[in-house]
C-alpha cells in the first residue's frame, strides 16, 4: 500500500510519524511517500523535498518563496497523478496542501486534512473549499469538530498528541528540583514572553514590568523565564541589566515546560505556550501584540470571542487574556496577583484544566489511523 503525505513544518513533522507507525501496525506493508522531517524520515519515509522547503512562515517571505513552493507542488501533483497513491494525507500547511487535495480528490484519490485550518476563527469562507478537497478532517480540538459538522465536512476528533505526550499529573516538586527552586509554599511565577524574537519584542519589555510591579507588590515571589533562543536570551538580558533595580528573575535556556510545571502561575504570550500550560495545569494570565496594522486587520477579520487557547477549547472565559493595548502592567499585574494570592482560584483553574487535558488526551496517533482505515473501508 502507497500512502502519499505531506508535512509543512517540524510539528507535522511530529504528527506525520505518529501517524505512519499507527498506520503501519494496521497495514504492514504500507510505505509512505511525499514530504516529511526527520521523525517521518525515522519511521521510512521516502521525502521527495527536504521539510525545509515548506517551512516558511510571514507574508512577505510566502511571496518571495512562491513560484519555488508552486513548482514544488506542481511536481508531487504530477507524481501522484501518474502513479496514484491509495490515500493522500496532508497535514497543516493549508495553503500547500488543500491545492494539492483538491487535484488528487478530483482524480479520485481519497484525501485527509490533519490539523484543521483555523477557519473557525477567520476567513470561514475557505470552508467551502475545504469541503470540495478532502474526505476527512482529523481534528485536534472539539471545538474544530463541531464546526466542521455545523458546515457538513466530514470530521473526526482525535486529540491532541500534546496531551497523550503531558502526564495527567506533573511532578511539581520534580520541577522545581530540577530548576534548583524553593519547594511549596513558595511563590514562583513563570514568564513566557514568546519562542520567536518578533513576540519577545514586542512582550518582553512589559512582562519585565509586570514582575517588576509584582516585585513590589509582592517580595519573595521568584521569576524563571525559559529562553528559546540565545537571541531571546540576550535580548532579555540586556533588558533587565538597563533597570535601576534588580530583579528576582532566573533566565533558562529552554526549560519551558519545566518552568511551566514549577510555576504557581504563568504569565505567557498567546499561542502553542498556553496549551501546554494548559496540559501542565498552571493558572495563567495570557497577553497578545502584535504590530498595529496586524492588530487592526485581526480585530476585523477574527470571528472568535477569545483568542487564549484555553478559553477557546472551553468556550468560556477561564482565564484572564489581554490583547494590544490593553496588554499593560495595569491589567497583566494585578490579574497575575490574584493568581498568587488566591489559592482558591488556582486549585479552580487546576480542576477545570486537568478536565480539558482529560478531554484532549484520546491517544491521537491511533484514533488518527483508526480514522483512516475507516476511510478506506468504506472507499473499498
Amino acid at each position: 500500500m502507497r500512502i502519499g503525505i505531506v508535512a509543512g513544518e517540524l510539528s507535522g513533522d511530529l504528527l506525520g510519524a505518529g501517524l505512519m507507525r499507527e498506520l503501519r501496525r494496521i497495514y504492514p506493508d504500507a510505505a509512505f511517500e511525499g514530504i516529511g522531517g526527520e521523525r517521518m524520515l525515522a519511521e521510512g519515509m521516502d521525502s521527495h523535498y527536504p521539510l525545509e522547503a515548506l517551512s516558511v512562515m510571514g507574508l512577505l517571505e510566502v511571496l518571495r518563496h512562491l513560484p519555488r513552493l508552486l513548482g514544488i507542488r506542481r511536481d508531487l501533483r504530477r507524481r501522484f497523478l501518474a502513479d496514484p497513491p491509495e490515500l493522500f494525507i496532508g497535514i497543516d500547511a493549508p495553503d500547500f496542501n488543500l491545492g494539492l487535495e483538491q487535484s488528487l480528490r478530483d482524480a479520485g484519490i481519497p484525501t485527509v486534512h490533519y490539523v484543521s485550518p483555523t477557519v473557525w476563527a477567520w476567513r470561514q469562507g475557505r470552508v467551502r473549499k475545504i469541503r470540495r478537497a478532502i474526505d476527512l478532517m482529523l481534528s485536534i480540538f472539539p471545538f474544530e469538530a463541531e464546526f466542521f459538522r455545523r458546515h457538513e465536512v466530514p470530521v473526526t476528533f482525535v486529540g491532541h498528541p500534546l496531551a497523550d505526550e503531558i502526564p495527567l499529573h506533573p511532578d511539581r516538586e520534580a520541577a522545581r528540583s530540577a530548576l534548583d527552586l524553593p519547594q511549596l509554599p513558595a511563590l514562583v511565577a513563570a514568564v513566557l514572553p514568546g519562542s520567536r524574537m518578533s513576540e519577545v519584542s514586542l512582550l518582553g519589555p512589559v512582562f519585565l514590568d509586570t514582575v517588576e510591579w509584582l516585585c513590589a507588590q509582592r517580595p519573595g515571589v521568584h521569576f524563571i523565564v525559559p529562553c528559546a533562543t540565545s537571541r531571546i536570551r540576550t535580548f532579555l538580558e540586556q533588558s533587565l541589566r538597563e533597570r535601576n533595580t534588580r530583579l528576582p528573575v532566573t533566565l533558562h535556556d529552554g526549560r519551558a515546560r519545566e518552568c511551566m510545571s514549577a510555576a504557581n502561575a504563568v504569565l505567557v504570550a498567546s499561542g502553542t505556550a498556553t496549551l501546554e500550560t494548559m496540559l501542565h495545569q498552571r493558572p495563567m494570565v495570557v497577553a497578545y501584540k502584535v504590530s498595529p496594522i496586524t492588530g487592526w486587520l485581526a480585530k476585523r477579520l477574527v470571528k472568535v470571542p477569545f483568542f487564549a487557547m484555553p478559553n477557546l477549547i472551553a468556550g468560556e472565559r477561564l482565564v484572564e487574556e489581554f490583547a494590544q493595548e490593553d496588554a499593560t502592567v495595569a491589567n497583566l499585574g494585578p490579574a497575575m496577583l490574584t493568581l498568587l494570592d488566591d489559592q482558591s482560584q488556582r486549585e479552580e483553574l487546576i480542576g477545570r484544566f486537568r478536565d480539558l487535558h482529560t478531554l484532549m488526551r484520546q491517544d491521537a496517533d491511533r484514533q488518527a489511523a483508526e480514522a483512516v482505515r475507516r476511510l478506506l473501508e468504506s472507499r473499498r
